[in-house]
């Protein structure tokens, strides 16, 4: 194992902020820790998907109303469940409360009104709804990362909130490290088919590959608006700071930030939280 010396300027690199997204594609809600479960997954985390007539989610990439809608949640810390959902149209008064359990109909009218066609609340308890069903475990990246990759767009300066939130609002990573370097994250991958071990206090963990981006980083999280070439900048900038030593056979292309993983079934029950050491 890899440990930073714990002198005052050289800090243990430690779990910062743990980032969990109850419904697919929708807002996130930060926590303070999050339960491991048998798939690898955090418990909650893409719990729920909206899908449509055809079975497909609806997401940001196909439907530009999503970054339109502001969600919140009632999260039961004694049982450990989610009770309830707020909706907020952006901009509006539009929206509604609903109990994830009790009230799925009415929530799904809402949306189906929403959308403008018919759409269905989707659950999976056990695995959750991830992009890459091979590492569905929670992706990683580092606070200094999603610094640096903020500074590539000053345009972000405008928003309501600071580049950087609005960055991590776009990246939606799951789990970030604070005490190391930009791109730290990115010695968590290997050549393919090998898996890089590492240990958030007691939950072993493993790296797989550097998570391919679609187009919603491209977007404002809350407009919908794209930033002018977006991906174009991000790939050059991408490109210039990788840092030595990177794998480069897991870049067929350079628009790929933050790292999937894999957490071993052995781990499930055990619990990551804010604060914990990380080791490799």
């Amino acid at each position: 194992m890899y440990r930073v010396s714990t002198t005052l300027n050289s800090p243990v690199p430690y779990l910062t902020r743990i980032l969990i997204y109850p419904i697919k594609s929708l807002d996130g809600v930060a926590v303070t820790k999050a339960t491991v479960l048998k798939s690898g997954a955090l418990q909650h985390d893409r719990e729920f998907a909206i899908v449509d007539e055809h079975g497909k989610f609806v997401n940001g990439k196909r439907n530009p109303k999503v970054h339109l809608l502001r969600t919140s949640f009632d999260i039961d810390a004694s049982s450990d469940t989610i009770n309830r959902v707020c909706l907020e149209v952006q901009g509006t008064k539009l929206g509604g409360v609903f109990h994830l359990e009790r009230e799925c109909a009415e929530l799904e009218a809402w949306l189906s009104e929403y959308f403008g066609f018919k759409v269905k609340l989707l659950q999976n308890s056990l695995l959750g709804f991830p992009d890459d069903t091979d590492a569905s475990g929670p992706t990683v990246i580092s606070t200094a990362t999603l610094e640096t990759v903020a500074s590539w767009f000053p345009e972000l300066e405008k928003g309501a909130i600071s580049p950087v939130e609005e960055m991590r609002r776009r990246i939606r990573a799951n789990l970030e490290i604070g005490g190391v370097p930009q791109f730290w994250e990115d010695g968590l991958f290997a050549e393919v088919g090998i898996r890089v071990q590492f240990q958030v206090k007691d939950v072993q963990m493993m790296g797989v590959n550097p998570c391919q981006r679609c187009v919603v980083p491209t977007r404002d999280t809350f407009t919908g608006e794209v930033y002018p070439s977006f991906q174009k900048i991000f790939v050059s900038q991408r490109q210039e700071t990788l840092p030595d030593g990177v794998n480069l056979s897991r870049f067929n292309h350079f628009f790929r930030l933050s790292v999937n993983t894999q957490i071993p079934e052995s781990e499930a029950g055990k619990i990551l939280q804010v604060g914990d050491e990380v080791e490799i």
